[in-house]
């Protein structure tokens, strides 16, 4: 069993930054997936991020390339989410996941969700 708890969102106007983070119950944590979804309103759920347990890979969505960075703390059981040059469209709720295997989870398939922590980029 696995729970999660975000932080770190926040009101922030375009070009900021923010950095979440996701704290982690569990002692099987590190062979865990780890990653980041976001659903802006009236919109569906999508994949942005994650970081894979067994080699640090990590994997973005394309709008979000070269500019957010997944990380991960093995020892403190927390992923962070690094987010520069926020735009207005990275409005959303963000979704902390966990899910024993990367492929499955870039396919959209999540074990575990946090309770989402909301960030607003304002133009």
């Amino acid at each position: 069993q696995v729970q999660l708890v975000e932080s770190g969102g926040g009101l922030v106007q375009a070009g900021g930054s923010l950095r979440l983070s996701c704290a982690a119950s569990g002692r099987t944590f590190s062979t865990y997936t780890m990653g980041w979804f976001r659903q802006a309103p009236g919109k569906e759920r999508e994949f942005v991020a994650a970081i894979s347990w067994s080699d640090g890979g990590a994997y973005y969505t394309d709008s979000v390339k070269g500019r957010f960075t997944i990380s991960r703390d093995n020892a403190k059981n927390t992923v962070y989410l690094q987010m520069n040059s926020l735009k207005p469209e990275d409005t959303a709720e963000y979704y902390c996941a966990a899910h024993p295997s990367a492929y499955r989870m870039l396919a959209g398939i999540v074990s575990y969700w946090g309770q989402g922590t909301q960030v607003t980029v304002s133009s």
